[in-house]
Parts: C-alpha cells; structure tokens; sequence
C-alpha cells in the first residue's frame, strides 16, 4: 500500500519507548531495599472479593474467584482499582519527589520546540512541528517549494484541549490537496471518529463518521473516502463508502468480511491507480483492488485467500509487485501484469533465500528498494530495474534499524531513510540511489550533553537449553564494570513475528548513567532471525520464548554483566504475558519486574469469542477450543499457573479502557497473586482511569507512568537516595 502521509512521523516508537529517564539524586551502592524500605509499610494491601466462577472445558475444571472484575460498569471494580492505585500511591510515597525529578529530567532531553524533516507529496511537503511546552504536533503544509508560506492542516492542541484524552490519526489529503480527513479517539478505546476540513478555507466540516479503525483513503474525484468500521469485538470487519456532504448512517457497504479470523484494512497503491481491501489474518491474506478513478465500480480479488498464503501487494510502473511466502516462507518478491494477477501468473523478482528474510518493499521508477533481514538485522538494499546495481547501503555500525520512511513519490532517485542504534539518535537520511550517498537530513537532537561516545553497544549470543543460539543487543555506559554487581534491564517481547531491533531513546540515558545496563532479548516468536524464528515461538512452541529470556538471562549473569540480585525485566502486552510466564517458571532469578498492560489469562480470553480481538488471535496461540492448545495453553498461562511461592517485586499497569488487554487481565493476575504468594516483596498494580492500551496521551504527559516505573526500579537497586 502506499505510505500514507502521516503514518510513519512518530520514527520506531516501538514497545521500547517507555524507557525513560531516571531523577536527580546522586546513585548509593547498591543495596537491596526491599527489606529497607518495603517493611516499614503499614499499609494494608487491598484484597478483592472472592466469587468462584466454576469454568469447564475438555472435562477440566478451573475455578475462577475474581472473574467478576470484569465488569467494567460495577461500581466495586472501579472501587477495587482506585483501592489498588491508593496503595500504591502509598507504598511509593517515598519516591515522590523521585518521580517528579524523573519527569523534568525526561521532558529536560527533549527539544520542545522542533520540526520533522518535511518529505513530498503530490506537490506539497508535508512535516509536522511541535510549540514549546505543547502537548501535541502541528501538522503543516508548504506548497511548491520550502520557502513557501506554512499551512497549519491540524493543530491538534487545539482539539485535544477539550478531552482528557486525545488521539489524532490517519491524516489523509484529498488527491486535489483541498481537504483533509482525519480520525480521533476520545476515550482510548481505538474506536475513531472520522472528521473532514476544508484546507482552503480552514472549516471544520460538520460531517462526522463513528466507530471506525481510523483508516480513511480517498477516491481520485476529490469527494468519495472508504473507511472500515468495527463489530462489537473490536474487529474492522466491513469496509464503506461515504461521499461527503451527505449522511453517514447512509453510506454503501462494499464489503463484508463474515469470516471472524480475518481483519480489514484499507489504502492506495504507490501508483495511486487503485485502492485497496486487504482481508488478513495470521496465516492467510486476500487483496481486493478498485481504480480509483471509479468509486462506484466492482472491486476485483488479486488472489483468493488460500490457508497458508501469505502475501501484500503494491502497484507501479503498470504492474503488480507481490511479496509472498508462496514458495519460501522467508518470502520472495513477484510480478503480475494488470488483470493477471493469480498466483498462476506470477513471475519471479527477487527469489527465496533460507539465510534472508525479505521484510518490505519500496516502488520507484528506476530502482526497487528492499528491507531485508540477516543475522537479526535490518538492511535496506537498492536493486537498479536495469540491472546496472544492486547493493546494501553501508551505514557504519555493527547493530542499527533502518528502513524507508515517507517516500510517497515515485519518479524520484532519492529514498527517504530513517536510522538508528542503540547509541545514535533518530536520524534522517536521503540516499541518492545513482550517486550510491547518503545525505543526513536531521539526527534527532538531545539535550542535556549528551554524546555517544560515552556509550557501549554490543552484540552477543546466549545458547539457549536446545543449543539455539539467540541474540542479545545491550547498552551500557563506558565504565561499566562486569563483575555481576550491576542492575541491568532484560527487556523483549516476542510474539506475532514482531521484532524489537536495537533501536536509541534519550530517555533511557539516564538508566544507563546510573549504573543500569539494558538489553535486548530477541528470543523466538519474533521474526529477528527470519521467518522460522516465529514459527518456532507461537502455538505448541510458545514456550521457547518463555525459555529463550530465562536462558538469555541466566547467560548475562554467567557473564557477570549482572547477578541475581541485580536483573530485572520488564515487557508489555504480550511481552507481559511474558514476564508473567517467566515469573512463575523462575520467579527468583529477578529482582524486579514490570508488566505494562499484560495479556496474562491467556485460556480464558482465547476461550472468550466476544472478547476484542480474539477469533484472529487463534492462529497465534491456539484454539483452546481443542483440547491439545487448551492443554499446552493451561501450562503456561500466567494467571492460571500462580502458585503459593515467592515471587520478585513487581509493578503491573493497565488502562481501564484498554482495548487490546482488557484491564480485567492485570487485576485478576494481582488479586490472585496477592492471595497466593509468599513473599513480603512489593506487589503493586496502577490502573489508569483515563487511558487505553497505549498508555496517556500527548507528548510529555506519558512520561509520567514512566518515571513511576523507573522509580520503582532504581529504588529496588538502590540508585535512590530517599529524602528525609
């Protein structure tokens, strides 16, 4: 699909993006406060109301004492997280300064005032800007040229000043460059409203489309959009057309996708001839193409969903370019011509290779740019369509993420690059792909003297219990002394074929300055290591990422760049599954753990078809409808196997309006742990009343769970020094 406009300006915010800065107080020696700090607390731990749920399946029987909390309208649940919240506030008490201090010094790396490098489109260049001590980004326009006058499209401040929560997407300009449409999302649900502006005359237009996934594309004549709405599990599930100035409710349905697995989405080809239907689940995806030039025309099937038939398509240059596992599941890249466009019709462009896994694709008249993955890394590779070069862009360093960013333009030998390390900032690129160069457009400027040279990335290999050798990045500040002594943060996430690459964040500096080393755990499940790496982490195999962290693990402390006493690890959504999956397999090889927005009650959910997300979530975990997934799932569920042991200090979050993990998941998980545990280690769980899975809107304003987090941490480590 093409590029939308605006989708990419937030560059690799990633899961990575809640590290954050840590406070102002000089570091101790390390010292184990849990028992300095923790047992001088009076407070009493809040306990939830135990109503047995009795739940049978496959002649099992489970029996649930907290399933009632899943009622978000019961004034006793909401009663029992602010319970939880007040705790704690309480516990924490002492670190309150600390966190304040952590906030000013996270907002304090960050340039308020900055600009996004503008890119090209349809001839306009587009960027966005953020005002000193604003919220929310500026989307602007220049016409023709830099020095032309700025048009201010949407000053999201403006509209996010009336809610508590505000989240402006899918911007997309009218191919006559006259209107904008854009959603928005008031309760952090990812349900969006579509709204419209008049950029000519700076009107908000009236016309509002509800309940949507945020997806809107535009029909070439300027006034017809598609938008996909959500059924009552949260699933995009039909797609529609709306012509504007008339009613929503009235807008013509042009498909339904009745089957419960697959999720929609829409968009524009590179060539900006068709739009398209994409119908995708984990294992199958079917494309349906329109010209745009028709909206009221017979969308047309590319291929025809097949079990085990993956691919995406694209269009330029008058053909179709088709990334497919068809014939390698490390994918290869075909062509069809227009009208031919069944598998049977498929002609070889770039070939499947065991040892690289080719990832995306990027359309231009002269060149095909690819994003292929060898040896756990990203590389962005430019093939000349005449053959005359084919080549990998150097960019220096040993461990990074590269990839295309906004490159809407077609006729242009000049691909947009973002780029990255452990140790660079976010950083532009424009490469001339005749020249072979690269020219830096901006590297993400961070204040507070920082330099990178005062950093250490390295790339090491733990052996896993079945010899698999798994990747380990890691960051450290020079000076740091491998001796078994220091804190260092194991963090992944490893699940759908999602990658976490060694990627930079400013805030994260401060961990590092206080003694903390970080590291990446890129275990199976996701898809660092080619496409067999995932297969090898999902369904009956899902517990070799479980094994995979605790072996990488047990391998830095056997490599003294951590001990015991010292590890931490923290992962969210379903990295949150896994650290409760790891914490009950080897609870006393942590220190402490956070658990951002966990998916912890894995059979139930999956059990649970009106619960959002789940029928397409099968193919990932498993259908516990039959017994052998149900059996293998109960083995490893975190809420299922908590058992009466210690456990390490923990601190779990959620978001009441959470739509990915419903907020019942984390809340059951603490009362159960509360009730079953051993050990006197702090166990807290913060709700955020006003928030989704995402977390708090606006720039700065999430910073502040995680400097609480962070907080937590060093506090356990002994980096705090508590005042008074």
């Amino acid at each position: 699909m093409k590029a939308f406009p605006f989708s990419q300006f937030f560059f690799f915010s990633m899961a990575i993006s809640i590290f954050a800065a840590c406070g102002k107080n000089q570091p101790q020696d390390n010292a184990n406060l849990t028992t300095t700090m923790y047992d001088k607390m009076t407070t009493q731990a809040p306990s939830a109301e135990k109503m047995p749920k009795e739940m049978i399946e496959h002649g099992n029987t489970r029996i649930d004492n907290y399933y009632w909390l899943n009622e978000r309208e019961n004034p006793k649940v909401i009663a029992y997280l602010e319970a939880e919240n007040k705790y704690k506030d309480e516990v924490m008490a002492h670190l309150k300064d600390t966190e304040e201090d952590l906030f000013q010094e996270i907002k304090g790396r960050i340039k308020e005032k900055d600009e996004s490098v503008p890119y090209l489109d349809n001839g306009y260049y587009y960027y966005y800007r953020y005002d000193e001590g604003q919220e929310y980004p500026i989307y602007c326009r220049k016409k023709g040229s830099l020095g032309s006058p700025e048009e201010i499209m949407l000053n999201v401040n403006e509209e996010a000043a009336k809610y508590d929560y505000y989240n402006a997407t899918g911007l997309e300009v009218s191919p006559g460059n006259k209107l904008l449409a854009f959603a928005e999302d008031t309760l952090s649900r990812r349900i969006y409203t579509i709204r419209f502006k008049n950029l000519e005359t700076g009107e908000l237009l009236e016309e509002r489309i509800p309940n949507t996934d945020g997806s809107v594309v535009w029909a070439n004549d300027n006034k017809t959009v598609f938008y996909t709405v959500k059924d009552e599990t949260l699933r995009a599930f039909k797609v529609f057309k709306h012509r504007l100035g008339t009613d929503a409710t009235k807008d013509t349905e042009v498909y339904h996708e009745k089957d419960a697995t697959y999720n929609l989405d829409i968009g524009k080809t590179k060539s900006r001839k068709y739009l398209l239907i994409a119908a995708s689940q984990t294992l199958s995806d079917e494309y349906r193409y329109l010209d745009a030039d028709t909206p009221d025309g017979e969308w047309k099937i590319l291929q025809p969903r097949r079990r085990n038939l993956e691919y995406n398509a694209d269009h330029a240059g008058g053909k179709w370019y088709i990334r497919t596992n068809l014939g390698g599941k490390n994918f290869r890249l075909v062509s069809a011509e227009e009208g031919n466009t069944e598998f049977e019709n498929w002609k070889e462009v770039i070939p499947h290779r065991e040892d690289v896994y080719l990832q995306s694709m990027e359309l231009f008249k002269n060149f095909l740019v690819l994003t292929e993955r060898t040896e756990g890394l990203r590389k962005i590779r430019v093939k000349a369509w005449d053959g005359s070069s084919d080549h990998s862009i150097d960019f220096g360093e040993t461990a990074y993420v590269a990839a295309p960013s906004n490159n809407p333009e077609y006729e242009t030998d000049v691909v947009r690059i973002s780029y990255q390390s452990l140790t660079t900032p976010a950083t532009v690129y424009d490469y001339d792909m005749v020249k072979q160069s690269l020219d830096l457009k901006k590297q993400q400027e961070v204040l507070g003297g920082f330099d990178k040279n005062n950093y250490v990335s390295e790339r090491i290999y733990a052996t896993a219990r079945d010899g698999v050798k798994v990747p380990i990045s890691i960051v450290y500040k020079k000076g740091f002394q491998k001796d078994g002594t220091q804190p260092l943060l194991l963090y992944a996430y490893g699940s759908y074929g999602y990658s976490i690459d060694p990627s930079f964040n400013a805030a994260r500096l401060s961990l590092l300055d206080r003694g903390f080393a970080f590291a990446i755990a890129h275990i199976r499940g996701g898809q660092e290591m080619g496409r067999q790496w995932y297969e090898d982490g999902k369904l009956l195999k899902k517990k070799n990422t479980f094994n995979d962290f605790i072996d990488c693990g047990e391998y830095l402390i056997s490599q003294k760049y951590t001990g015991k006493e010292n590890l931490f690890a923290m992962g969210g959504s379903a990295g949150g599954l896994l650290m409760g999956a790891v914490v009950n397999m080897r609870p006393d090889l942590f220190k402490g753990v956070v658990a951002a927005v966990p998916f912890v009650d894995v059979v139930t959910t999956m059990l649970d078809e009106t619960i959002p997300l789940t029928t397409f979530e099968w193919d990932e975990w498993g259908d516990p409808r039959q017994k052998e997934y149900y059996d293998y799932m109960l083995s490893y569920s975190p809420y299922d196997q908590v058992e009466k042991k210690d456990y390490p200090a923990m601190l779990i979050t959620t978001g009441l309006h959470d739509s990915q993990v419903q907020y019942f998941e984390p809340a059951k998980w603490v009362a159960k742990l509360r009730e079953m545990k051993t050990d006197h280690n702090p166990l807290l769980l913060h709700t955020n009343m006003d928030a989704g899975h995402g977390g708090q809107s606006g720039r700065f304003r999430a910073y502040k769970e995680t400097a609480m987090e962070f907080a937590f941490m060093l506090d356990l480590a002994g980096k705090i020094k508590v005042k008074g």
